[in-house]
């Protein structure tokens, strides 16, 4: 395999997916994208009181494929965070797979809330897999997104294409 790295995401309104396709342009990963068997209604108001009661039950969802990753050392893994920790098809993906011995790089985007627990519970369920330090944007990042993407993954010493 060429290179060995996986960036893997779930999108509700398309600012995680623009994160995801810059992170697997610049390290050159494979892009995936997770996506429920029951997807989440395009209303927001709809949408947000799933999100609630699901993570509130500790819920997860069917997935529509899983790809396969044991090729792969290095996961990025992106979500929008609701409710103050992941979406629950990114914790579905995660507790699916077997991580172990990875490296995993979270990245969220959040619509003002800032990372919650996120990166807390990343550590948790990924506990037998080195977790590099995350990145969060409010929304898709704005006009530096592509400079703080850069600083990111220098950061965790990560190649990158300018």
């Amino acid at each position: 395999m060429k290179n060995a790295i996986l960036v893997v995401y779930y999108s509700w309104s398309g600012n995680t997916r623009k994160i995801a396709e810059i992170v697997a342009h610049k390290t050159g990963g494979t892009l995936f994208e997770i996506e429920p068997v029951q997807p989440y209604t395009t209303d927001y108001r709809a949408a947000v009181i799933r999100a609630k009661e699901e993570i509130k039950a500790d819920f997860r969802p069917e997935l529509k494929a899983m790809p396969e990753i044991s090729s792969y050392k290095v996961v990025f893994l992106g979500t929008p965070i609701w409710w103050h920790t992941m979406a629950p098809p990114l914790a579905t993906f995660i507790e699916r797979f077997n991580l172990n011995g990875k490296t995993i790089v979270p990245f969220h985007t959040h619509g003002g809330g800032g990372v919650g627990t996120f990166e807390k519970d990343i550590a948790r369920m990924c506990r037998n897999s080195t977790v590099k330090k995350g990145f969060g944007v409010y929304n898709s990042g704005g006009s530096e997104i592509l400079a703080m993407i850069d600083s990111w993954l220098n950061s965790v010493g990560l190649q990158y294409k300018k």
